[in-house]
């Protein structure tokens, strides 16, 4: 469904005013918040889609990387989880064995329970989670909460739909898909662990939109801009070569067609730059709106921990556009 298009559609359903409902679908963020108690907050979110690998037990991580990572994003623990399963009839049951191990092995890593779920047949197999999580009030991080002069640090590179695409084609050769999918399954658990203590106002995690369309709706959602610098995004070896032979998902179309108007791009950047930046990721990283002071001093903790971070851009006053690629 197109960015936005599911808030309209929720927009005009009835809806119960609820005062402990701290964070909804208004700004298209990562996750609901409930406030449990002046001292606690329940995080929920969803996520599940079909494969994006042949390994079924590597396709497990990576969907259950993916779901737990909306959890990070808001600031929380994830605690608990679902597992949802659509799984066709010719697809034997040591197959799904497999993906829900991998999803198993995620959830340890991370210290969430997986506590039952839901399966049901589907012509096409998809796997992901419900997952639950918990922070303390302060310790939220809304995707609408940045600030003038707050800088941008991402955590994994781009380039992830791109590469996938390329897989398919047998393009990719085994060091580059190694990192692909070593990315693609590394939980966000560690970038925000790292990131507390630090003055972070705002979070998303970069998924299916790509980097500018979910930077759209941050700058929308705090009624700001950004500039976003494309020489400083750290991109994965050969997205730039595939992108210029035109090896471009489809998910990065529909999404330069949901964000037309809303992101700008200088003359001078080359033209696979709107390509790599609407690229859809598959569980990429957590974008940080930091306050400036403290920019360096995570981004070398960041490093020091071996996780692949660059400031990207900075936050200012609103303008016509939400995001200007320089």
């Amino acid at each position: 469904m197109a960015p936005g298009a599911l808030a309209q559609v929720l927009s005009g359903l009835p809806n119960t005013p609820n005062s402990k409902l701290l964070v909804g679908f208004d700004t298209s963020d990562d996750a609901c918040v409930y406030k449990v108690s002046d001292d606690l907050c329940l995080i929920n979110t969803v996520d599940f889609f079909p494969p994006m690998v042949d390994d079924p037990y590597l396709f497990g991580q990576i969907a259950a990387a993916n779901a737990l990572s909306d959890v990070y994003a808001m600031g929380g623990t994830p605690t608990l989880a679902m597992n949802l399963l659509c799984w066709p009839n010719c697809l034997g049951p040591e197959v799904a064995g497999e993906v829900l191990r991998g999803g198993a092995d995620k959830a340890i890593e991370a210290g969430v329970t997986i506590a039952g779920g839901h399966t049901i047949v589907d012509d096409e197999p998809k796997y992901g989670m419900c997952v639950t999580g918990f922070a303390k009030p302060d310790q939220i991080l809304a995707n609408s909460a940045a600030r003038p002069g707050d800088v941008l640090i991402l955590t994994k590179r781009i380039g992830a739909g791109v590469l996938n695409t390329a897989v398919k084609g047998d393009l990719v050769d085994q060091a580059d898909m190694t990192d692909l999918y070593r990315s693609m399954s590394t939980l966000n658990k560690y970038a925000a662990e790292a990131a507390r203590g630090f003055s972070v106002h705002a979070c998303t995690d970069i998924t299916g939109f790509g980097l500018v369309g979910h930077l759209c709706e941050m700058a929308e959602g705090a009624d700001l801009s950004v500039d976003l610098h494309f020489d400083q995004v750290p991109l994965m070896d050969q997205a730039v070569d595939f992108a210029r032979m035109g090896i471009i998902p489809a998910g990065t179309y529909r999404n330069k067609s949901a964000f037309d108007g809303r992101v700008t791009f200088a003359e001078d950047l080359p033209e696979e730059a709107s390509d790599l930046l609407f690229d859809p990721q598959t569980s990429g990283g957590l974008m940080f709106a930091v306050d400036p002071e403290d920019a360096q001093m995570m981004l070398d903790t960041l490093g020091a921990l071996d996780i692949p971070a660059a400031q990207v851009g900075s936050f200012g006053e609103s303008r016509d556009c939400f995001v200007r690629v320089l």
